[in-house]
């Protein structure tokens, strides 16, 4: 029986090997027995007891073996289990008791105890791990919801915090477009030239977007003063936003006070035509810009062809970009809705060579008749006439004589270019309703 425990609790790291050595003994035995029985049968008169009892220890030893063995293997000896585990086997040997048992064993009514235990403790982290998971639910619910309980609690409030949130996607959607756009016209050797027309109304327009929207979005990112700044932003959103932030109402209401503002100095600028007419009564052209300047104060406007005949007196003396007063420079800056800045004058020259360019572009696209109607209103607007209340017909047909001049025009004649808002929309009745109209802005 020692040697059985032995085997079984010093070498199970070789349990295989031991295993099949165990097996062979058994055969052996078996084998040693089965002739030991044959042999003994004829000789049983005369028994011989010293021969008798070797054979008998080894049967019983090997018995021995091979039941511990069987005990062993099918329980799955391991090291790693508690060594107060029981054996899943069928035996009721006093081996297999002995081979269990260890001397850091519970008392079985301890091991009840903890059998007791056992199911009221699962029961109570059972309940905790549904509550935690019941809490987690409804909070990462409300989370996910939270906006729908401020828009009901709050709508106008959400309103405003949807329009604004849409607004910054749009502005920044259009600033990654507006970079792209200024790396073309950097690195080709065409420049602005390669560009086609929407990219140079982006180009234009963006710049002016950026320094105008710069405060509301640095105000509203900052921790204490964006609260207070938020509200104030809505509130004056033609002063502080761009067309981004503005609902589908502002994009129409808007458009039109600024196109107000900006026909309210036509009449200005011609005061400031008709001051300098003087000063070049000895140009060779002089006759003929008189006659076109009658034809403005007379209610009708002069022809392309006409325009283009005059064009050298704008390319010197008062009627240049750098010899008209800054009395007269200051209202082409506001009729061309451009920001007040200290140079205006470089202002008005990058300004009149981007819609000359946006011209040319145009004619390269197949003409003013393929834009869509959006972009007919659009470059209307840009060039100083209110599309409102115009189709389609009469929009392309004033952009073609804007179009005819412009393509025509050099350098050396750009305030020619500038003052062409007067010099074909002067008169023109829309312009004159938007002005003399009384609505409210």
């Amino acid at each position: 029986m020692a040697l059985a425990l032995r085997v079984a609790a010093g070498h199970w790291s070789r349990w295989p090997q031991e295993r099949r050595r165990l097996v062979r003994l058994c055969s052996t035995d078996s084998g040693q027995k089965s002739n030991y029985s044959t042999q003994e049968q004829p000789k049983m008169s005369a028994p011989k007891p010293m021969d008798t009892t070797p054979p008998q220890i080894k049967r019983n030893v090997a018995a021995e073996i091979t039941s511990v063995g069987k005990v062993i293997y099918e329980a799955g000896w391991d090291e790693k289990k508690a060594k107060g585990s029981q054996p899943k086997t069928g035996t009721t040997s006093d081996t297999s008791t002995r081979v269990e048992s260890t001397p850091g064993d519970d008392s079985p009514d301890r091991n009840n105890k903890d059998k007791d235990r056992e199911p009221q403790k699962s029961k109570r982290e059972q309940m905790r791990d549904d509550m935690q998971d019941y809490i987690f639910a409804r909070y990462f619910n409300y989370v996910k919801n939270y906006d729908k309980v401020l828009e009901k609690n709050f709508p106008k409030a959400m309103q405003l915090y949807r329009a604004f949130f849409d607004g910054v996607k749009d502005f920044f959607a259009d600033m990654k477009r507006f970079l792209k756009v200024a790396r073309i016209a950097n690195d080709s050797p065409q420049g602005i030239r390669a560009l086609n027309r929407q990219e140079l109304e982006l180009y234009m327009q963006m710049p002016r977007d950026m320094m105008k929207v710069a405060p509301a979005l640095i105000g509203c990112s900052l921790p204490m003063v964006g609260y207070a700044f938020f509200p104030l932003v809505f509130y004056y959103p033609r002063t502080f936003l761009t067309a981004h932030f503005w609902t589908p109402e502002q994009r129409i209401e808007f458009p039109s006070y600024f196109m107000k503002r900006r026909l309210q100095c036509n009449k200005s600028v011609l005061r400031c035509l008709q001051a300098k007419l003087k000063s070049v009564a000895g140009h060779h052209k002089h006759a003929e810009f008189e006659c076109i300047l009658g034809q403005l104060g007379s209610g009708t406007h002069p022809t392309p062809e006409a325009l283009i005949a005059v064009k050298d007196i704008f390319a010197e003396g008062p009627y240049s970009l750098l010899g008209m007063s800054r009395r007269h420079v200051k209202c082409l800056v506001k009729m061309h809705g451009l920001p007040n800045s200290l140079f205006k004058r470089h202002r008005l020259h990058e300004h009149a060579f981007l819609v000359h360019y946006m011209d040319l572009a145009i004619t390269r696209e197949g003409g003013v008749h393929n834009l869509s109607l959006p972009a007919l209103r659009y470059s209307c607007y840009l060039r100083g006439l209110n599309p409102d209340n115009l189709n389609a017909e009469q929009m392309i047909e004033w952009l073609r004589n804007w179009v005819k001049v412009s393509t025509l025009v050099q350098g050396e004649h750009i305030t020619l270019f500038l003052h062409l808002p007067i010099l074909l929309g002067y008169n023109h009745p829309n312009n004159w309703k938007t002005i003399y109209c009384k609505k409210d802005s």
